[in-house]
């Protein structure tokens, strides 16, 4: 009877500890080489990295190790605290890569911009006992912080980023990058750790999105309906209706929302500059406004001064068709978007594109058969008629 208890509790109290062993996260049983020890740890979500920690409330100073895995690659590793908001302008950084003599640099850097080149530079609280490793492919950053305020919880992120030489090169800022969501907050006290996406990365979506959906495809659209279906005497003047109907909706999305939203972007972006694809952004929306303003002033149709407007009104619109097609694929360069996209884009601009043909077809062939076949109809009942009254006389 006795063995029976023995065995149901040494089950028991084995079950316990593997369940314990289990709630562990996997950093929880890494064993630094150096001997160190850390009484918390999280595995972060993204970049196959991890943080040690030991914090003392007392001091509010805190001990961390900022560890990177599967290093196959010379490539810098960055952990950073912003006090001041949950982005990357502000964060305090400590940074570390192999440099090409094989010396490793472990340094902090204050990043003021998205151009940053992670410059060394001191940060806005002490630092102390600044090192770090690489070896075994992994990559770790010791350092003691003494954060200001009587606070455990703070924003932070971390990075990883390709080399040139020895200087840390620009992060992958594609919109399904790990490295876009590599941020959040840390409370140094329970351990819970809540990660973000950006906003900046958020807002470039929309910007992509609106823009596509006025420049790429409404305008497109506006231009086959002003072009083909006004040629249908039945159609008039729905067509018009329709025409402006639709380089309204893409003027208010893409050369009010859309530039907008560019415009709140490059202010926000200090040091990132896409040049030509602001460039082309600015013209376009010149060329909108024009069209929307020369619409509203257009003069009459029997007006001596209509053929100008018309060519205006043409070779406006075919140039804001060109540049807004082309700044869309500039867009998906910069945004790093996925080749479903682009695929998906082109989809529809050789839709329309096909659509114009044959519709061009049509127009330019079809319909003048038919009005020349209609033209031989009457002259051969005005040939007939004629007969007949010569027969009666």
């Amino acid at each position: 009877m006795a063995c029976n208890w023995i065995f149901l509790i040494t089950i028991f109290l084995a079950v316990l500890a593997l369940s314990c062993i289990a709630q562990q996260p996997p950093c929880a049983t890494y064993k630094f080489s150096n001997n160190r020890q850390f009484s918390s740890c999280s595995d972060l979500p993204v970049l196959s990295s991890s943080l040690h920690w030991n914090y003392h409330p007392s001091s509010n100073e805190v001990d961390v190790a900022f560890r990177h895995t599967g290093v196959t690659d010379r490539r810098w590793i960055a952990w950073a605290v912003n006090p001041t908001s949950g982005g990357m302008i502000g964060s305090q950084a400590i940074v570390s890569f192999p440099r090409m003599d094989g010396s490793l640099a472990v340094y902090t850097s204050p990043i003021t911009s998205y151009g940053t080149r992670l410059e060394q530079g001191n940060l806005s609280f002490p630092v102390l006992d600044l090192s770090a490793t690489n070896q075994n492919n992994e990559m770790i950053i010791y350092a003691s912080l003494k954060l200001h305020g009587n606070i455990s919880t703070v924003n932070h992120l971390w990075q990883v980023g390709p080399m040139s030489e020895n200087t840390p090169m620009m992060h992958s800022v594609a919109p399904s990058s790990p490295n876009v969501k590599s941020m959040g907050t840390l409370d140094f006290l329970s351990g819970r750790i809540t990660t973000r996406r950006s906003s900046s990365s958020t807002l470039k979506n929309i910007h992509g999105i609106l823009n596509t959906v006025s420049w790429g495809i409404l305008m497109p659209i506006g231009a086959v309906i002003a072009r083909y279906l006004k040629r249908f005497e039945s159609a008039d003047p729905l067509w018009f209706y329709l025409h402006v109907s639709c380089q309204l909706l893409a003027y208010i999305l893409g050369g009010l929302a859309g530039f907008g939203t560019g415009i709140f972007l490059g202010a926000r972006s200090h040091g990132v500059e896409h040049s030509c694809h602001k460039i082309i952004g600015i013209v376009l929306f010149c060329l909108a406004t024009a069209q929307v303003f020369g619409g509203l002033v257009r003069p009459d149709k029997d007006s001596k001064y209509r053929p100008f407007f018309n060519w205006f009104h043409f070779l406006a619109g075919c140039s804001t068709l060109i540049l807004g097609i082309f700044n869309i694929y500039k867009g998906f360069d910069i945004l790093h978007a996925a080749k479903f996209w682009r695929l998906a884009y082109s989809g529809i601009i050789l839709t329309l594109l096909l659509a114009t043909l044959l519709l061009e077809i049509c127009t330019r062939w079809c319909k003048p058969r038919t009005k020349l076949s209609l033209s031989n109809t009457v002259e051969k009942n005005t040939s007939t008629v004629i007969a007949v009254a010569s027969v009666e006389v």
